[in-house]
């Protein structure tokens, strides 16, 4: 779909920010260029849709050198997606995702009645369409970024460090947004991040770019936590690769284990039994709230006195997940959910940590 061939791009006398870059990109796959301030993994994206020209060497999309095509015509013919969002402040939500079925010629009524359907896709209410950006909250203007770069249903999106701006909360439920939208739309989406946590739950493939702009690693992203291919790319991924790498390990051979569950309401009960340390509170939907803790039950007076209970494992995900909410819990039982989020029972850090030295000792034998 993409593909890179021995593409140079150098400024002046200064050293090449990319340097004889071969890459090649599948079509309907997530990429993710990644790696430290100043080794070329913006340039390489910008040199896609020509917002950077190449010095030496060709970027050629769906066969055809993007040399040979208009860059005004080029970047209309694929989304974009930056930091800061650039949102027109002056335009309103449905504009601002309107504006490139508009410059392709769409009506004004159509490419406003596409925008309405695709603030639905991003998971935004359609009654934010008539508000201005600056009435939004920073993950909601991203969003409408990406959105934005949707409307005119483009093959290719490019997206350059767009979920850096935003608080780690924020962060993580626009990663999983664009991973279910990748799910129905199958675009083909070149990632830029500076974070290879960032860069492993997104990627199909991941490529990791070094100082001077060469690219040290271009692999999935299991291989490049499992097996670095130098000392850069292991010092990159940091000494903590083999935790990460817990999040391609299959977590359905985890034993979820039944707990005592109690509702709110029963918080009040001076007669509520806590058997075996603690017990979950979950609300009317089985959606957990946080512990009760038998230690100073009597005190106890209301969903106030929970404590929060750390996160969650959502069943069969990976060990990662697991091991996580385990370590993380007050109880030290990790609460495992279904995939509506109610509580099905708990999960033990020694039983992870086992199924992890088992996968160890199987993949060290084979």
């Amino acid at each position: 779909m993409i593909r890179f061939r021995a593409v140079t791009k150098t400024y002046g006398d200064a050293a090449p920010a990319v340097n004889n870059l071969d890459l090649d990109i599948e079509r309907g796959s997530i990429t993710v260029f990644v790696g430290p301030s100043g080794c070329g993994k913006t340039t390489s994206l910008r040199m896609i849709n020509r917002m950077v020209e190449p010095t030496s060497g060709t970027v050629e999309v769906d066969g055809r050198d993007v040399s040979d095509v208009p860059a005004a015509q080029l970047r209309r013919s694929m989304g974009y997606v930056m930091q800061s969002s650039g949102l027109l402040p002056h335009r309103t939500v449905l504009d601002n995702v309107a504006t490139v079925p508009r410059l392709n010629g769409t009506s004004r009524t159509a490419a406003r009645r596409r925008a309405a359907e695709l603030l639905d896709v991003v998971g935004l209410a359609r009654t934010l369409g008539d508000r201005y950006p600056g009435q939004l909250s920073g993950g909601q203007q991203q969003r409408v970024g990406v959105a934005r770069a949707l409307a005119a249903d483009p093959p290719v999106l490019l997206m350059d460090e767009p979920f850096s701006a935003v608080d780690p909360v924020v962060r993580a439920e626009l990663q999983e947004e664009l991973l279910r939208l990748q799910q129905d739309l199958s675009k083909t989406i070149v990632f830029v991040t500076h974070d290879i946590d960032e860069a492993t739950i997104l990627g199909d493939k991941v490529a990791v770019f070094g100082i001077g702009g060469r690219l040290a690693q271009y692999a999935a992203p299991e291989e490049i936590l499992r097996a670095p291919v130098d000392d850069f790319v292991a010092g990159f991924v940091g000494r903590d690769r083999g935790f990460r790498h817990l999040s391609f390990q299959n977590g359905d051979a985890v034993p979820v284990h039944p707990v005592q569950l109690v509702d709110v309401a029963q918080l009040q009960d001076p007669a509520l039994q806590v058997r075996d340390g603690w017990a979950l509170c979950v609300d009317a939907g089985g959606a957990p709230l946080g512990w009760v803790p038998v230690a100073g039950r009597s005190a106890v007076t209301g969903a106030g006195d929970l404590v929060p209970g750390g996160s969650l494992y959502p069943e069969g995900e990976s060990l990662r997940r697991a091991l996580d909410a385990a370590l993380s819990s007050p109880s030290g039982l990790g609460v495992a959910v279904d995939g509506a989020g109610r509580a099905v029972g708990v999960v033990k850090a020694a039983e992870v940590l086992a199924l992890i030295e088992a996968a160890r000792l199987a993949r060290s034998g084979s």
